[in-house]
């Protein structure tokens, strides 16, 4: 159930309004609940061919409330936050809970699992400066487009800036409440060259936290220019089997698959290709998988998961090793393991597990190294739709990208579909060093010796 107007007042506070749900939801007759109140600002100018096609801002309020009465749960959301409106909110989430399935496994934390303390200067999450005017940001997608026209044989520039900041509070019957806000700069371009069915298009794109760490625009329209122009002239690649160098763009998705893999959800399920493969090789050694959510100045941090656990570096994969599940309570009680406090929620729905800031391990060659190596074969620098088994791991993807010969870059390639087998060609990965630092996932270009390519 969704309710829809109104909007927090001027000296209410979101810890005073999840308190409030929360007493609602005692006096209508939950045994247990959580709270997460959500206030949001967003600012975006979009321009296509010059001209400014869209500018937009918004600010939101929403309210989520879960209830668990005798094994059962029920959420419920709103963003008119009236007290007439949280009274009935309460009133109907208990009935839906009294109404719902039992879950042996749904439950809130209990008070000596809760964090109690955390540093939020520390992660700094917040940029404090004041929010940019639309001029400001209309400027920056102007400077971006400028920069990509600059380059001959450019015909078309799409760009985009934006800032956002989200404050949220999480509070519960069992003593949690916590609360933080999070900030967001952007700029992106896309730019298009080429006429007919020889058009071809590429972007580029940066987002920090804070203004003052944000490149110039003009790089990012000059990048975006760049990219598109390389890709003019794209032929199909030849069918067999090739070495396959997924660039630091794409590379991420990889070690995402992995990731979704070793999720509890997936497992508890019996959906997940990874079911049998706990404490054994999943990379190859040398390379591990980090997650640490406690990194300053990146999007993924934070200091408590959504059911208020204390956040904590940890190994999912350590020296090439499956060591352990991402698990929020419920998924750590059905496969009686401890929450490794990665629990994610937004308003409308349960807690599910959820990764935050992921690093794989560094190799020790550059990107241009492992194209040397790799005689012949395909660099890919874009993706697109996938085939991918959850429980078996058989892996097929569209991708284009470059064709290398004896070491060297030699043309662009498109329409082509790579294939293998995860569990297969993960333990044979080779990484290079140029995974990007500001980002949440820093994983670098992945060289994959020996997968099907179909081309022409």
């Amino acid at each position: 159930m969704t309710l829809s107007t109104a909007s927090l007042s001027a000296d209410a506070s979101l810890e005073a309004l999840t308190q409030r749900l929360l007493d609602h939801a005692r006096k209508a007759g939950a045994e247990a609940a959580d709270v997460l109140a959500v206030e949001g600002t967003s600012v975006g100018i979009d321009l296509r061919a010059g001209r400014l096609e869209q500018a937009e801002r918004s600010e939101a309020v929403e309210v989520g409330l879960r209830v668990l009465i005798g094994g059962r749960q029920a959420c419920v959301s709103a963003s008119d936050v009236s007290e007439g409106t949280l009274a009935r909110l309460a009133e109907r989430a208990v009935a839906m809970a009294s109404e719902a399935p039992r879950d042996p496994w749904a439950g809130l934390a209990d008070p000596d699992q809760i964090a109690r303390d955390w540093d939020l200067a520390a992660l700094d999450l917040c940029d404090p400066s004041d929010e940019p005017a639309p001029a400001a940001l209309e400027e920056d997608a102007r400077r971006a487009e400028a920069a990509a026209l600059a380059r001959a044989g450019v015909r078309q520039v799409e760009t985009s800036a934006g800032y956002g900041v989200q404050r949220m509070h999480l509070a519960a019957s069992n003593g949690f409440s916590g609360g933080y806000a999070r900030s967001s700069r952007s700029v992106s371009a896309v730019a298009f060259v080429g006429e007919g069915t020889g058009m071809e298009r590429d972007y580029a794109g940066e987002s920090r936290i804070f203004q003052s760490d944000l490149p110039a625009a003009e790089e990012v329209g000059a990048l975006a220019a760049e990219r598109a122009l390389a890709r003019l002239g794209a032929v199909k690649p030849a069918t067999g089997r090739y070495p396959v160098l997924f660039d630091e763009r794409v590379a991420a998705s990889l070690i995402g698959h992995l990731l979704g893999a070793a999720n509890g959800a997936a497992v508890a399920r019996g959906a997940s290709w990874l079911r049998d493969a706990l404490g054994t090789r999943v990379l190859p050694a040398g390379l591990s998988v980090i997650e640490d959510p406690h990194r300053r100045r990146i999007g993924g941090s934070r200091p408590f998961d959504g059911e208020g656990l204390p956040t904590r570096r940890r190994a999912i994969v350590e020296n090439g090793i499956l060591t352990g599940w991402t698990l929020d309570l419920a998924t750590g009680r059905q496969l009686g393991m401890a929450s490794t406090a990665n629990a994610s929620r937004g308003t409308t729905a349960p807690p599910s597990p959820s990764v935050s800031n992921i690093d794989l391990s560094p190799g020790t060659a550059s990107r241009a190294d492992l194209i040397r190596d790799m005689g012949t074969g395909l660099l890919i620098t874009s993706l697109i739709g996938s085939t991918i088994s959850a429980t078996t791991g058989d892996y097929s993807r569209g991708a284009s990208g470059f064709w290398v010969e004896n070491g060297e870059i030699r043309h662009p390639v498109n329409e082509c579909t790579i294939a293998g087998n995860l569990r297969d060609f993960l333990p044979r990965i080779v990484a290079a060093n140029d995974a990007r630092p500001h980002l949440s996932m820093r994983v670098p270009s992945l060289l994959v010796e020996g997968l099907t390519l179909a081309g022409a």
